[in-house]
């Protein structure tokens, strides 16, 4: 099997160098989409329509069909005894460690954080509002992600939400995984809901007469989540993006350890599916890479779905100079990029333009910034490191601008006011000026 790894080694001497690379982009981003015509598309809209209509019922119709866990509304929510006593069974040390981590995503969004209300000139300002009420969607499936409560949760109350709520598939005997609702009780959220999928981004964008409804919802989550999130995005909530896979590049040069690389690939590709890809101007280090991920992959307990992973979402691209390496690392605007270049990673760095998060030398993987450094790791995906930005404090809040005009200021500019209205034919908007200023 680790043989069929040898063709994601590709190099620029290959006529097929580009188009490979291309087909790359291309794959991982259809990896976060439906195709057109998929009739799952219609299935997440008919399920966004019937909770719309129906609510607790259709959430737990649902849950029972996708989910196969049987729930009454009332069974939604998960008790405030329920969390405490999850807070109470988890292991103490791995708790001294969350806590940690809280601390840390706390103090890095506090020092980012524009939480201040500003005065300008001309007597207009700008003055910052905490959204009200966030939903946070957490992933329950073989591999629980406590993480996420974390590193959204922390930058939701750094801004000032007032109510937060976490949903989270019934995937661990029919409820949540105990230590994601010790996390939440950690972080005082008393309300979670034992619910996920599309159903769930429905509940929280619509409300149902058991969960009230959100301004934002947030959150990593399978193709199902992220196309719903996509559906009730704007007339109804915000949202923080569209997810698709977890993606990693790595530019190494060869001052980089190889074994080292390959552990990075793998711990992303591991997520099945996950894109872990490798720029280098180094031949010999390419090759020991490859010889390090056939080695490596065996160890692994989901060796078979890591290597059809590593396939079909990954290269070890060798390209002729650092320079070509980082043109394309700003065109593939990865989630997270790591930076294994010695002394000249910093510099390498500083001419990166598009990433989610950049991790920069040999000892910052990316898993530092998955569980510890401080920013969160809800990041953009699928070249979307082009326009969107990693979720921070400041994405929970909404700008409202100040204008106070008095008499006098007002008479100042009245002519141009009147004059840039009837240029645009808005006669009514002039008359609102012009009768201020009759005596």
């Amino acid at each position: 099997m680790n043989d069929e790894l040898d063709q994601i080694l590709i190099s620029y001497k290959q006529p097929d160098f580009e188009r490979k690379l291309g087909e790359l982009r291309i794959a991982i981003m259809k990896a976060a989409v439906f195709e057109p015509g998929d009739p799952r598309y219609t299935q997440i809209k008919d399920i966004i329509d019937d909770v719309k209509n129906r609510g607790d019922e259709a959430v737990a119709d649902s849950t029972a069909k996708y989910d196969n866990v049987k729930l009454t509304p009332a069974q939604f929510r998960i008790s405030k005894e329920d969390l405490k006593k999850a807070h109470n069974k988890i292991d103490k040390t791995l708790l001294k460690s969350v806590r940690q981590a809280i601390n840390n995503v706390r103090k890095y969004q506090e020092e980012i954080f524009v939480d201040n209300d500003k005065s300008c000139s001309s007597k207009t300002g700008i003055k910052y509002t905490p959204i009200k009420r966030v939903g946070i969607c957490v992933p329950g499936a073989a591999a629980p992600l406590p993480s996420t409560v974390i590193m959204t949760a922390v930058p939701a109350q750094v801004a000032g939400v007032e109510e937060i709520v976490v949903v989270s598939p019934p995937r661990y005997k029919g409820s949540i995984n105990p230590v994601i609702l010790a996390v939440c009780y950690e972080l005082g959220i008393i309300e979670v809901y034992r619910i996920g999928g599309a159903q769930a981004v429905a509940a929280l964008a619509f409300g149902t007469k058991s969960i009230g409804k959100v301004y934002k919802i947030i959150g990593p989550g399978n193709i199902w989540v992220q196309f719903a999130k996509r559906e009730v995005f704007g007339m109804l909530v915000d949202i923080d993006s569209i997810a698709g896979p977890s993606e990693v590049l790595i530019i190494a040069n060869d001052t980089a350890n190889p074994a080292w690389v390959a552990a990075d690939m793998l711990s992303q590709a591991e997520h099945a599916p996950g894109s872990a890809t490798v720029f280098t101007d180094s031949k010999m280090l390419a090759e020991k890479v490859l010889a390090e991920l056939k080695k490596q992959v065996g160890t692994l307990t989901r060796k078979k779905a890591t290597v059809e992973c590593l396939k079909e979402f990954s290269f070890i691209a060798l390209f002729e100079n650092m320079e070509q390496v980082i043109a394309a690392a700003n065109d593939f605007a990865s989630e997270h990029l790591q930076i294994q270049c010695g002394e000249d990673s910093r510099k390498i760095a500083d001419k990166i333009k598009n990433a989610g998060a950049i991790f920069i030398g040999d000892y910052s993987p990316v898993a530092v910034g998955d569980y510890w450094a401080g920013p969160s790791h809800t990041l953009p995906t699928g070249m979307t490191a082009k326009f969107f930005s990693g979720l921070t404090a400041n994405d929970f809040i909404k700008s409202t601008s100040i204008i106070e005009y008095d008499k006098e200021k007002l008479a100042k500019c009245a002519e141009d006011i009147i004059r840039l209205a009837e240029a645009e034919g808005l006669d009514a908007h002039a008359k609102s000026i012009k009768i201020r200023q009759e005596r």
